[in-house]
Parts: C-alpha cells; structure tokens; sequence
C-alpha cells in the first residue's frame, strides 16, 4: 500500500500568518491520521523576493506549532535543473513561447482592443488579464532576434494548442477530510490563458514548478487554500503534459479578516511570530484557525 505523502510550501517573502498555520496544522493532522509522510518545501524559485531570514522564521513557527517534518526540507532554488528538463520536454511539444510585452505594453494593448471591440477583456480566476495574443502570433525569427539582442522576456504556455493536446481534464475534490469522499472536478485550464511558465529572473513559474516538484517528492495528497482551487486546472494541464501523476485534492476553507478578505502577507496581516511574542500558545492558533485537538480536523 502507498504511503501518503503531504506537504507544506511556504514562499520565504514574508512572515506565516494563521492563514499558513491552518494549512501546515491540516497537512501535519493528516499525515500523522494515515501514517503518512509530512514534507516541508521551501518555494524559493523567485530570487527577487525570496528571503533566507523569512526562511528561518518559517522553520521556527512550524516547529513551535508542533509541525514535525522530514529533513532536509527541498529548496526551489536548488532544483533549476529540474525545470528546466520539464521545459525542455514542452518546448519539443511546440507549445513554449517567448513573452517579450511589458507591465504597460500589455496594459497599453488591452485598452486599445477593449476601445476598437467595445467588450471588457477577459480575465483570469484571479481577476488579472489574460496575456494578448501579440506574441504568441510573433513570427519566430523575429522573437529569436528580440531574444539574441537581449530583450528581457519570459516563457509562456500556448494554451489552446496545449488543451488540444490533452483533451478533458478533471481532478479529484476532498475538501479538508480524509472520509473518502471525493468529488471529480472538470478543469478548465483555458480560463488561464497562456500561463507563465519561466519569468524573465526565474528559472521556472509557481505552476510549472509546483507540478514539478510534487511529483519528484511523491507527494499524493496537495492539501492548500481554496485561493489556489482553480489553479488546479492549470496544475493537471502540465502533468498531463508532463506525464506527471496526479495527486488527490484537498482545497480547504480560507482564514480572513474582519472586511472578509483573505490574509496575505502583502497586506501586513499579523504574523504569527507577533501572536507568539503577544503571550500566545500553539493550542491558542489551532483554536484561532478553527481546529480542535489533533486528528480532530480531518475525520
């Protein structure tokens, strides 16, 4: 029988908040309920925001929750190699190309089309605007010839040609249990448009690197915010692609605050460093993120 294998990764760019804690307690509670393996990855990747001293702080908040984990834990930043084969095998598929727009060429390119068609341009789960076509329609030798010149670009996922390639998708839906109950969830990977595969100073996007890593550690069971639910269209996109194994879903409810946003490190919600500095206990966040004692959360 399969050991089950979770994990918890963090992004060292700011503190952990109870919004992190709800997910590293739920990863931990399951693993210790199925006798399963608990990993913690450290998801680096981006070396412009990425922080060794946020790093430590992370390590010190879960083992002051009681969170133990295998060692060492993986760093993105070590594993460009590994990206960059996963790359490698798209591009041979034929659906990698350079993105050369920037911030305000692409913002500059939205109003003109959204001022000659009068409709609002479509935009992604998140909200943000689904990448122009522009490039994408570049004849080849003259991207080649922007990319030899030292134009500054990233790398990005035909979509459509991408989907023509895999067919129908779903995944696998558990919510924050371990019951059993599952529901198949249709993706809809197209409502991503032509998704960032590598940035222009990292070796490999959240997406191409998640998938990636989940699959070099085994892991069987994604248990993570509801915020990332349908990112997990894109997600089975790229394994199927890949020929990557699938895990088992587990999107779980969202910590938010008092205006009923979720809490986010770039709004400076309070981290739990502060709570413990405050007088706070690793009981007083299980019962703050809505846990009772451990395994209680996942039956």
């Amino acid at each position: 029988m399969t050991v089950p294998v979770f994990r918890f990764a963090p992004s060292p760019n700011g503190p952990l908040h109870l919004g992190h804690a709800l997910s590293a307690l739920l990863n931990a509670d399951m693993a210790a309920a199925t006798g399963g393996r608990m990993l913690v990855r450290i998801e680096d990747v981006d070396g412009t925001r990425a922080r060794p001293e946020y790093e430590r702080a992370i390590l010190d908040d879960l083992n002051w929750l009681g969170v133990t984990y295998e060692k060492p834990v993986r760093r993105q930043s070590e594993h460009a190699g590994d990206y960059a084969a996963a790359l490698q095998r798209l591009t041979a598929l034929g659906l990698v190309y350079r993105s050369f727009l920037s911030r305000t060429e692409i913002a500059a390119t939205i109003v003109a089309e959204e001022a000659r068609s009068g409709r609002p341009w479509p935009r992604d789960p998140d909200g943000a605007p689904l990448y122009p076509s522009v490039d994408r329609d570049r004849p080849p030798e003259e991207a080649e010839a922007f990319a030899r010149a030292g134009q500054p670009h990233a790398l990005r996922l035909d979509m459509m040609k991408a989907i023509r390639l895999t067919g129908p998708l779903s995944w696998q839906e558990f919510g924050d249990r371990l019951d059993g109950r599952a529901e198949t969830v249709v993706a809809d990977p197209a409502a991503w448009g032509d998704v960032v595969l590598a940035g222009k100073f990292s070796p490999a996007a959240y997406h191409l690197a998640v998938v990636v890593d989940d699959a070099l550690q085994g892991v069987t069971d994604v248990v993570r915010g509801r915020d990332l639910y349908f990112a997990t269209a894109v997600h089975r996109l790229l394994q199927t692609l890949l020929g990557l194994p699938a895990p088992r879903y587990h999107h779980h409810r969202l910590i938010v605050d008092v205006e009923g946003r979720k809490l986010s490190k770039s709004r400076g919600s309070e981290g739990l460093a502060a709570l413990r500095a405050a007088g706070a206990a690793a009981a007083d966040i299980r019962r703050m993120v809505g846990l009772g004692p451990m395994g209680a959360s996942t039956q």
